[in-house]
C-alpha cells in the first residue's frame, strides 16, 4: 500500500490517511476543481478545505464527479476562526455541508483559537462554547470526527480540562515542517492521543532552496519536497501538501522510501531562524 493511503488511527478509532491534499489559496471554480480531481487521480484519499477558502463548493463538485466512492475519501473542512459561539458554529457547519453537497464530513475542525484579526488573543470561554457545538455535531453523525487547528498547548488544555468535555479533539492541524516542528504543542497533543496534521509542510515553498535538504534528498534520489514530506510522515504527523500541476501532485505521492536514523537526527537538528508565523491555512 502506498504511503499516502496508509492510515493513522484517530483517538475515536477512525482511520485517516497519512498524507492529505491541501486547498488553501486555491481559487474556487476550475482551479480547485482541477486540483482536487488531479489529487484523486494521483491516489490521494484525504482532501482538506475550509469555509474560509471559499472553495468548498468546487471541492464538492470534484468529489462528486470523481470515480472514487465517497466512503473511500476522508473529507475535512474547517469552522471559520471568527465563529466563536455555539449558534455560529452550528450555522457554519450546516452551510459547509451544503456547499460541499455532502451528508457528512470525516473531520470538522476549528480553524483557529482566535479570530484572525485578533491573533493571539484569549478566547478560552468562547472556545468551550464552540466545542459544545462540535460535540453535538459529532453526536449527530454528520462529522465522523472533530478537532482543532492552530491550537497551542494552552488552547488544547483549555478544552481538555473543561468539565463539559465529552469528546476530545481528534486532530490539531498546525504549521509544521523540517526545522519547525513545534515540539511543545506536539508533546501536548500526543499525550492526549491527538493526531497532529502539518500544514505548510514545505514552509510555503521556503524549503526548496535549502542546500542541507538538497544534500540529504540527493542521497535517496528524491526531491526536496519528497524528503520533507517523508520526514513528517516518519515523525508520526500527517502532512497536507498542495499542488496544482499534475506533475507536482503526482510527485508528492511518491513517498515510499525510508529516511535512516542518522539523517532523521540531522533533519531534527535543523532550525528555521524565522520562527513561527501563524497563517490562515
Amino acid at each position: 500500500m502506498p504511503t499516502i493511503t496508509d492510515t493513522f488511527t484517530l483517538n475515536n478509532g477512525l482511520k485517516m490517511p497519512k498524507v492529505g491534499f491541501g486547498t488553501w489559496q486555491t481559487r474556487p471554480g476550475k482551479e480547485t476543481y482541477d486540483a482536487v480531481s488531479n489529487a484523486l487521480k494521483a491516489g490521494y484519499r484525504f482532501i482538506d478545505t475550509a469555509k474560509a477558502y471559499n472553495n468548498e463548493q468546487s471541492v464538492g463538485e470534484a468529489l462528486r464527479d470523481s470515480n472514487v466512492a465517497r466512503e473511500d475519501i476522508f473529507v475535512q473542512t474547517k469552522l471559520p476562526a471568527e465563529s466563536k459561539s455555539y449558534d455560529a458554529a452550528m450555522a457554519d457547519f450546516k452551510s459547509s455541508l451544503a456547499a460541499l453537497d455532502l451528508d457528512y464530513v470525516d473531520s470538522y475542525i476549528i480553524h483557529a483559537p482566535w479570530p484572525w484579526a485578533q491573533m493571539g488573543s484569549n478566547h478560552d470561554a468562547e472556545n468551550r462554547d464552540v466545542w459544545r457545538a462540535m460535540q453535538d455535531i459529532y453526536a449527530s453523525g454528520q462529522a465522523k470526527s472533530v478537532g482543532v487547528s492552530n491550537f497551542n498547548s494552552h488552547d488544547l488544555e483549555n478544552l481538555l480540562t473543561w468539565d463539559g468535555l465529552a469528546v476530545k479533539p481528534a486532530v490539531d492541524q498546525i504549521q509544521y515542517y523540517v526545522g519547525h516542528t513545534q515540539t511543545s504543542i506536539v508533546k501536548t497533543a500526543k499525550a492526549h492521543d491527538i493526531t497532529v496534521q502539518a500544514y505548510s509542510p514545505l514552509a510555503t515553498g521556503g524549503l526548496v532552496d535549502s542546500p542541507e535538504l538538497e544534500r540529504v534528498a540527493g542521497s535517496y534520489d528524491v526531491s526536496i519536497p519528497q524528503l520533507a514530506l517523508r520526514y513528517i510522515v516518519q515523525k508520526g504527523v500527517a502532512p497536507l501538501p498542495k499542488g496544482r500541476s499534475m506533475a507536482h501532485v503526482q510527485a508528492n505521492t511518491e513517498l515510499d522510501f525510508e529516511i535512516n536514523d542518522k539523517d532523521m537526527a540531522f533533519l531534527d537538528r535543523l532550525s528555521d531562524p524565522n520562527g513561527w508565523h501563524p497563517v490562515g491555512d
